[in-house]
C-alpha cells in the first residue's frame, strides 16, 4: 500500500523541469534585496517537460555557498568562529537576513511570540495540513557556520529548486527557523521547538528564567522585538494537525558518513539526553596540614563519580548508551587547599529510554555510596531534564529513502546521538531527519565544515522528499 502511494505521488514529481524564467525584474526594491542576500529573484516557469526529473533538481551552489558565508558574518566572534546567541544584536540581524531570503523565495513570512520564524509556500490545497522543514541558526560560542544553518538555508534552496522546476505542491510547504536550539543563554535547549510542541512546564518556567547577567527571558525577548504584548507563551503552542510531516536536514556532527564514503544518512531515531547536576560538600582544609586519613575531600568524590558514570554507561552493554561529565568544578580552587565543594554536570543519552533511566539510577546509587564512603555530603542530585527519545516515522523514512535512491545517492540508516529540534517536532507530527557528511565529524568548533557538493546532495534529497510528502 505504501509503495503504491509513493508511486502515485511520484508521478506528480516526474513533471519537474529544468527551465527557469530569464526575465529580469527591474524593481529597485527587489534589486536591493538581491544585493543584500546574494540570491537572484526568479519566478518558476509554469511550463512542463518530459525530460528526466533528476536533471531538473539543480541546486544553485554558488549562491548557497555565498549565503552560508554571509550568514556567518553575523557573529560576536571573529572568523572562522561563529558566536550567535539568542536575542543578541547579531541574532536579530541574522534573523532579518533569513526572513529576507524567505521573501525572495516567494514565501509568506510570519513570526511567533518567541521568534520562531515561518516561511510558507501555499499548496494547491492549502486547507490540508502542511509539510514542514527547517532547523536553527543560533550558534554556541566559537563554533562553526554549518550546524543548523544547512537545514535553514538548505530548506530555502530546496523550495527554490522545486519552484525552478515548475513543481506545484498539493500540500503547503513551510520552513521553520527554530528559536534557540542551543542552550547557551538560558540553559534550555530546543526552546522554540519545545514550546511549539506544547510544553506548559517550559512556558511557566520562562516567566522566572534569567541569564548569567540576570536579564530575564522576557526582557531579552522584548529587546529583540518579541513577546511584546503578554507573557502567555501558550499562544506559541502548535494546534493539533498543523503539520502532516516534518523533515530536518543537518550535518551529521559525527564521522561515520565521511569515513564510509556515504552521501546521505537516513535518521531512524534520535537519542535524548538526561541532564544531571550533582554537588558534594566536604570539610576542606590545608593541603599540607590535614593528613590523608582525616580528609573529607569533595574533589575526590567528584572524580570517583565521574569514573562511575563511565562504568555504568559501559556496563549497559549498548554502544548507543553514552555518558559525559561535561562540567566539574572545585571550590575554593586553590592548589594548596583541599576542595570543600564540588559540582558536576552529567549528560547521559540513549535511544532506549528505559536503559538510559537505569543508568541514571545507578549513577545516583554511586553518588550516595561515594558520599558515605568518603565522609562528604551529597547536597544535590537533581535531574534537570529527562526527555524521551524519538523515533522517525515510517512514512517519512520511506520518502527519504525513496528520494535518495531515485537520485542515485548512497545512503544508510543511522541514529542521531545529538539533540535536534526534530526530537520535539516528533511530538506533533511524523518526523524524519537527513544527515550529510561533515569533515572528520567536527562540530561546535571553528573547524566544522561540509562541502558544497554534500550540501547540494542533501538539498536535492530534501526537495524530492518534500515533493513526495506534499503530494499525499
Amino acid at each position: 500500500m505504501m509503495s503504491r502511494r509513493f508511486s502515485c505521488s511520484y508521478c506528480f514529481v516526474l513533471l519537474f523541469v529544468c527551465s527557469i524564467s530569464a526575465t529580469c525584474n527591474e524593481d529597485p526594491t527587489i534589486k536591493t534585496m538581491e544585493d543584500f542576500s546574494g540570491y537572484p529573484f526568479q519566478e518558476p516557469s509554469s511550463s512542463f517537460s518530459s525530460s528526466s526529473p533528476f536533471s531538473s533538481l539543480s541546486v544553485d551552489t554558488q549562491n548557497l555557498r555565498k549565503q552560508i558565508d554571509e550568514l556567518s558574518t553575523f557573529s560576536d566572534a571573529p572568523a572562522p568562529s561563529v558566536t550567535r546567541i539568542l536575542y543578541t544584536d547579531k541574532d536579530v540581524l541574522a534573523r532579518r537576513y533569513i526572513k529576507n531570503l524567505m521573501g525572495l523565495a516567494g514565501l509568506s513570512v510570519r513570526e511567533d511570540a518567541v521568534g520562531n520564524i515561518f516561511g510558507r509556500w501555499d499548496g494547491n490545497e492549502p486547507e490540508l495540513s502542511a509539510v514542514a522543514t527547517g532547523s536553527h541558526i543560533d550558534a554556541i560560542p566559537y563554533s562553526g557556520k554549518y550546524d543548523g544553518v544547512v537545514g535553514v538555508l538548505g530548506a530555502i534552496e530546496a523550495i527554490n529548486v522545486l519552484k525552478r522546476s515548475g513543481f506545484k505542491p498539493k500540500r503547503s510547504l513551510e520552513i521553520i527557523l527554530f528559536t534557540s536550539e542551543e542552550p547557551t543563554r538560558f540553559g534550555i535547549s530546543c526552546l522554540g521547538s519545545r514550546l511549539l510542541a506544547g510544553s506548559e512546564a517550559l512556558a511557566e518556567a520562562l516567566k522566572t528564567t534569567v541569564d548569567a547577567q540576570n536579564i530575564s527571558f522576557f526582557e531579552a525577548a522584548k529587546s529583540a522585538g518579541y513577546a511584546k504584548d503578554h507573557d502567555d507563551l501558550s499562544i506559541v503552542f502548535l494546534k493539533e494537525g498543523s503539520y502532516s510531516a516534518f523533515v530536518e536536514l543537518h550535518i551529521e556532527q559525527g564521522p561515520i558518513l565521511e569515513e564510509e564514503g556515504i552521501s546521505i544518512g537516513i535518521v531512524t531515531a534520535i537519542a535524548a539526553p538526561a541532564s544531571i547536576k550533582v554537588d558534594f560538600e566536604g570539610d576542606g582544609g590545608h593541603a599540607g596540614a590535614v593528613l590523608m586519613p582525616s580528609r573529607n575531600d569533595a574533589g575526590l568524590a567528584a572524580a570517583e563519580l565521574a569514573l562511575a558514570v563511565e562504568k555504568h554507561v559501559l556496563d549497559s552493554g549498548s554502544i548507543d548508551t553514552v555518558g559525559t561529565v561535561g562540567i566539574l568544578e572545585l571550590h575554593p580552587g586553590a592548589i594548596n587547599s583541599i576542595p570543600s565543594k564540588s559540582h558536576l554536570e552529567i549528560d547521559t543519552r540513549d535511544i532506549d529510554q528505559e536503559r538510559r533511566n537505569d543508568v541514571i539510577e545507578k549513577i545516583f546509587q554511586s553518588a550516595e555510596m561515594i558520599a558515605s564512603k568518603r565522609g562528604v555530603r551529597l547536597s544535590e542530585f537533581r535531574i534537570i531534564n529527562q526527555d524521551p527519545p524519538a523515533l522517525s516515522h515510517k512514512l517519512v523514512i520511506d520518502a527519504m529513502q525513496s528520494a535518495a535512491k531515485e537520485l542515485n545517492l548512497t545512503h544508510k540508516s543511522m541514529i542521531s546521538r545529538a539533540y535536534h529540534d526534530s526530537l520535539f517536532m516528533a511530538r506533533v507530527s511524523p518526523m524524519g531527519m537527513l544527515f550529510i557528511p561533515c569533515y572528520k565529524g567536527y562540530s561546535h568548533k571553528p573547524e566544522e565544515y561540509a562541502s558544497i557538493k554534500d550540501i547540494a546532495n542533501g538539498v536535492k534529497v530534501l526537495a524530492l522528499t518534500l515533493a513526495k510528502l506534499s503530494s499525499f
